[in-house]
This record gives structure tokens, C-alpha cells and sequence, in this order.
């Protein structure tokens, strides 16, 4: 009870900042025209603002940008990292050369709103069967096993599915981080639509907020079942964290009408995992369970080092996206994996942008 109370909390304040700051919250135009401001003018530490991006540097980072109350803070790029497998993630770069990368399972995320505005525009329910959309035999287990396993399932990780889409147990009973079976999830949406991945995207989202540098990408050499990955750049990137920050919004047009799911979507969305709701992951939880195949239990908050309210975006190679309704702060990051000497990327950067926030 304390845990869903706590995180209840979180997401009242989220809304609570979004509405409060509504009036303040500036929307950058499509295009390069984002208007900034200095860390100082709005009470922030500009040498440890400066002092944390030199951490992000030495972390393999290729990008990363942090955005308050819709203005850029601060925003800084290196040399892209060698490692090969970075570089296969790579998909090119933009007019003024920044990285756009496959930001791995961070995609998820983008997935769960999708879901929300379908949901809110008619086209299904979260309550619907996967195989009313798939049709039977999508998955191993049999008819009856399938029908039980719905949509919010496969966006709270509960299927009940193995990654090699076998019956485990019931749906809702457990939690696993089971990307290939996530991947259904577009697949519903694609067939109750009756949109294709870049279409859906596009048009209902990555167009609306100004993000042009964002595209569904084949993965060549990949699994079928995890052959497309969502590619984009740091500044896209903080775009959909700024609709997130706003509601749902984009300036005075609404994007996603259904706050209850916004407010779902951001919430413990089981107890056996409270720290995922829908494919978003939540910090200032009891305990966090990974995204690794045994689902590995770890004590107190998801990121230590971060306020309690954050909420995140996290794919593999330390794609991130946070947002933090206390700090007024969206950021984003890409590059490739930082943990270094035991300690994470999400502690060692948060544990050096908390000593520039307002005293």
C-alpha cells in the first residue's frame, strides 16, 4: 500500500506541474528554432550544470539534452563511441550532424502513448484479447491460454509468455522483461488501425511535436521478432518528454485525451514490479525488478542518486529519457553503454546534476 500510495504521489504531481506550468511551458517549432535558457536565470548551478555534462562525456555519450520547462539548459555532443555494436545502432545523423540512433528498447515508452491515443481515438480497448488484432496462434500457448492474455498485459510485461512466446502462467501473475513478445504490441496497434509502424507514428506523433529526425528502422541481423528499432536524435528525443511534461499536449493541441491512462501509464502497474507501468519505468519504488531474463530484484529506488518522481524511458546502451515534474526537467541522452568503475550511468549522472539544482 505504501509503495502504490508513493507512487500515486508521483503521478499527482506530475499532473500538478503540468497544469501549474501550462502557461510557462514554451513548445519549440519544428525545425532548429528551440529557444534556450541559461541555468542561472532560472536558479541552477551553471558551473555544476557544466561539471555533469563533463561526466556525461566521459561516459560514452554522443548527445545529450536537458530541457526546462520546454527551453533548452543545456546541450551538449561528443564523438560518437567505436564500439561496433554502437555503431550498427546508428542510423545516420542530422542536418547539423547529431546522432540519430536506434534508441533500443527507449522505444517501448513511445509504443505505451501510441496505445493510450488509439485507445482514446475508439480503435480498441487495453482489455482486448492480443488475438482479437493477431488472430490465434500468435504465441504458443493454446486458444483458450491466448484469449486470456490482453493488450495491457503486454504493456505491464505480464503476459505469461516466455521470449520464445511459450505459457509460463497465467497472465498478470508474473513479470518479465520479455522484449520479443513486446514487440506484439505494434502489432496490434498496426491491425487495429490499420496503419503502418512509420504512418501511426508519424502522424499521430513524431509529426504533431516537431520530431523530423524520427523513424522506425530495420535492425539487419536481428531476431524477426525484434528486427525494427525506433531511431532518432537527443533533441526528438526531449520532444516526446515534453508532451509527456505538458499531458498529453502540444501546445493548445491535445495529443493524448485520456489522462487516466497518462496518469496509468506512469504508475506501478502491478505490485509484483512497481517500479513499470505502462513500458515506462518509475523511480522512488521499495524495490525495482530488472530488465534481465531472471528478472533480478533489487532494494529501493530505481535510480538512488534521482529525485523520487522521476519516470523514464530506458533502452539497452543507456538510451534514456527522464523527466522530472519537481525539477521542471525533461532529458535526454544517447550514446552507448556508461556505466564505469561499478557505478551506473543513472547514478553518475544524477549523483552530479543534483549538486546544480536549485538551493
Amino acid at each position: 500500500m505504501f509503495v502504490l500510495m508513493r507512487a500515486l504521489i508521483s503521478v499527482l504531481a506530475l499532473f500538478a506541474s503540468a497544469i501549474a506550468c501550462a502557461a510557462e511551458l514554451y513548445f519549440p517549432s519544428s525545425g532548429e528554432n528551440w529557444e534556450s535558457v541559461a541555468p542561472e536565470r532560472v536558479g541552477w548551478d551553471a558551473q555544476a550544470v557544466s561539471d555533469a555534462l563533463d561526466v556525461v562525456g566521459e561516459l560514452n555519450s554522443s548527445g545529450m539534452v536537458i530541457v526546462h520547462n520546454g527551453r533548452i539548459m543545456a546541450e551538449r555532443y561528443w564523438d560518437e563511441p567505436e564500439d561496433a555494436r554502437y555503431r550498427r545502432s546508428l542510423n545516420g545523423f542530422d542536418e547539423q550532424q547529431r546522432a540519430i540512433e536506434d534508441v533500443a528498447s527507449a522505444q517501448k515508452s513511445v509504443v505505451a502513448i501510441l496505445a493510450g491515443m488509439a485507445q482514446a481515438r475508439g480503435y480498441l480497448e487495453l482489455d482486448d484479447a492480443v488475438s482479437t488484432y493477431l488472430g490465434a496462434g500468435w504465441s504458443k500457448a493454446t486458444a483458450d491460454q491466448e484469449q486470456a492474455i490482453t493488450l495491457r498485459h503486454l504493456l505491464i510485461m505480464s503476459s505469461g509468455l516466455s521470449t520464445d512466446f511459450s505459457y509460463v502462467a497465467a497472465p498478470g501473475t508474473v513479470w518479465l522483461y520479455n522484449t520479443p513478445v513486446y514487440h506484439a504490441t505494434m502489432r496490434v496497434l498496426m491491425a487495429a488501425t490499420g496503419l503502418e509502424r512509420n504512418g501511426l507514428t508519424k502522424g499521430w506523433l513524431s509529426d504533431p511535436i516537431g520530431a523530423s529526425n524520427t523513424a522506425w528502422t530495420p535492425r539487419p541481423g536481428f531476431d524477426a521478432a525484434i528486427a525494427v528499432g525506433l531511431s532518432t536524435t537527443a533533441r526528438d528525443l526531449a520532444r516526446f518528454g515534453l508532451m509527456i511534461q505538458a499531458g498529453g499536449k502540444w501546445g493548445d493541441d491535445i495529443l493524448l485525451e485520456d489522462t487516466d491512462f497518462l496518469a496509468d501509464m506512469l504508475s506501478p502497474s502491478q505490485t509484483v514490479n512497481p517500479a513499470y507501468g505502462y513500458l515506462w519505468w518509475i523511480n522512488g519504488q521499495e524495490f525495482a525488478l530488472g530488465p534481465d531474463s531472471n528478472a533480478t530484484r533489487s532494494e529501493g529506488k530505481l535510480i538512488p542518486a534521482a529525485p523520487d518522481d522521476l519516470v523514464a524511458m530506458q533502452g539497452a546502451g543507456d538510451r534514456k529519457l527522464y523527466l522530472v515534474p519537481s525539477l521542471k526537467l525533461v532529458v535526454s541522452r544517447l550514446g552507448f553503454y556508461g556505466d564505469k568503475d561499478g557505478v551506473s550511468f543513472n547514478d553518475a549522472f544524477w549523483t552530479a546534476l543534483m549538486r546544480a539544482v536549485p538551493r
